[in-house]
């Protein structure tokens, strides 16, 4: 069975996928507008927005409020094409948004059988249209929203994580994975969409650490890295 195929998961998905690249279009204006600037790369775009992150999160985070900020349809598909063959059961999300992978994720926990995905927003607004589009997808039964700062709604998990997306504060990458790591399987998966944090890579790489890391081909130039739990 594949429940991305069926509507009205297929509608939904459709129509967030729209709106998301209606109301990101202004803020990738403004960034492509700092690329072309002259002495301006995109390394250095990206290193501004970490430090600002990493003096305050919360304050950016609530910059991008109204932003989907979601992962593309091909991401999503993928991220459902890697929850089904290493047959998740229990997955962890930082960063639901407006609920866009949130559902490509619990999609393929219905398709698994069935499990729990355990996802954290701080954002009360996309908390509440995130839960109303799983509601209508038919799959909220599958999903724990927890709102708040992940540092905090993450700190409960207590069973063992199949799958682990990072999807939020880039700066929060590290923290959030340490905070899952006790409970993450053998064999665990663990995706970061825009992982540019160098402290976060470097864990990643470092195998005393007990993960095999590298980076996607996919969606160029959003640094993409995907793990595995092998320690």
């Amino acid at each position: 069975m594949n429940t991305l195929a069926t509507n009205p998961v297929v509608t939904i998905l459709e129509t967030l996928h729209r709106e998301a690249a209606i109301s990101d279009r202004e803020l990738m204006e403004t960034m492509m507008a700092r690329l072309n600037a002259p002495e301006t790369s995109a390394d250095q775009v990206m290193a501004d927005l970490f430090a600002k992150e990493k003096a305050d999160y919360r304050s950016v985070y609530h910059d991008y409020a109204g932003n989907f900020l979601a992962v593309s349809p091909r991401y999503g598909q993928f991220l459902y094409m890697m929850a089904r063959p290493c047959k998740a059961r229990r997955i962890v999300e930082f960063g639901t948004s407006m609920g866009i992978s949130t559902i490509y994720l619990a999609a393929a926990l219905r398709d698994n059988s069935g499990g729990q995905l355990i996802s954290s927003e701080m954002e009360h607004t996309k908390v509440t249209r995130a839960r109303a589009s799983l509601d209508a997808a038919g799959l909220a039964d599958l999903v724990d929203i927890r709102e708040g700062d992940a540092l905090e709604t993450l700190r409960s998990i207590e069973e063992p994580v199949d799958f682990l997306l990072l999807d939020g504060a880039f700066s929060l990458y590290l923290p959030v994975l340490k905070l899952i790591e006790p409970w993450l399987a053998p064999g665990a998966v663990i995706f970061g969409e825009n992982a540019f944090d160098p402290d976060y890579l470097a864990y990643l790489d470092n195998p005393i650490n007990g993960y095999l890391s590298q980076m996607l081909p996919l969606d160029e130039g959003r640094g993409n890295g995907f793990a595995v739990r092998v320690g």
